[in-house]
């Protein structure tokens, strides 16, 4: 099949290696190249990089918008392909390139859709304590995560688990899953499975501020923020007058006097380990060596 692919993250990079290897990948579309780290050079996607690797053309546009992207319409057109395939590209695709290719344009998402359509959808699934979730291909239209859905595969979600390990095992699903479903689409046999809207809900993107704890929300709650937002954007609280970021917590009793505890909204939590901004990563009992045992 002649693919396009568009993707941005690290999450989209399983998908394009798988199809890589059994497909004719015309171009990767990939989002800008954007300023990051302390110096805040520019920076290119891991796709970009991918892309770069695997010898295979990269367009970077700014806006898919039918007034600013005339040239690269009309490059994508060139190309004559089979099948667009998208995972975590980040930008809106027009109706006039969802219809573009023969087969349309397919999504590798982060969620057993309906449930959490929109960006964080794996931040999603931590925050809300579930017990499983897992990678949908579905066919693209004009809504957010709207389209009718082709194939669909589960994994558990371990009690203590933490965003890193869930998204990487995510991805790597996400590229076995996009060979099976382009599989049955050649074959002409892909399902096209209607969601039900009643059980959707959206998942916000993920912002700096939201790692703010809230210490009147229940110990569950918390203990759920910490594993969604490591590493970024991270949980964090004033403590003190100092801004420190919290690592790893873990439930208590409020009559706990051992260690730096806090109350919440139904019980205590234990802090094991914090950073304080511009610093580095320790024992919370490393932290509270020179001040003041403290329990709020």
């Amino acid at each position: 099949m002649k693919i396009v692919f568009m993707g941005t993250p690290e999450f989209a990079v399983p998908t394009l290696d798988a199809l890589t290897k059994h497909h004719n990948v015309l171009v990767v579309i990939t989002q800008p190249d954007r300023p990051a780290g302390r110096g805040h050079k520019l920076q290119p996607s891991p796709v970009k990089s991918k892309a770069e690797e695997l010898n295979i053309p990269v367009l970077q546009p700014t806006s898919l918008h039918i007034n600013e992207s005339k040239e690269i319409r009309a490059l994508l057109k060139s190309y004559d392909a089979d099948i667009f395939v998208v995972a975590a590209y980040g930008l809106l695709l027009p109706k006039g390139i969802l219809n573009m290719p023969r087969l349309g344009c397919i999504n590798v998402h982060a969620s057993l859709l309906p449930k959490y359509r929109g960006a964080s959808p794996i931040h999603a699934a931590l925050l809300n304590g579930d017990k499983e979730t897992g990678i949908t291909i579905m066919h693209m239209e004009a809504g957010i995560d709207t389209g009718d859905m082709i194939i669909k595969k589960s994994t558990e979600i371990g009690e203590d688990e933490r965003f890193p390990s869930l998204h990487n095992r995510l991805a790597e699903i996400g590229g076995e899953l996009i060979l099976e479903a382009i599989d049955l689409l050649e074959k002409g046999v892909a399902p096209r499975e209607k969601q039900d809207n009643n059980l959707s809900s959206y998942a916000s993107m993920i912002k700096k501020q939201d790692g703010l704890i809230d210490w009147n929300r229940t110990t569950a709650e918390i203990i759920n923020k910490v594993r969604a937002f490591d590493p970024w954007p991270g949980v964090f609280t004033d403590y003190q007058g100092q801004m420190i970021k919290i690592w790893s917590l873990e439930a208590t009793s409020p009559d706990n006097t051992l260690g730096l505890v806090i109350k919440t909204g139904d019980g205590a939590v234990k802090i094991t380990e914090v950073q304080p901004i511009g610093g580095k990563r320790m024992p919370t009992l490393d932290y509270l060596r020179g001040r003041r045992p403290h329990k709020a």
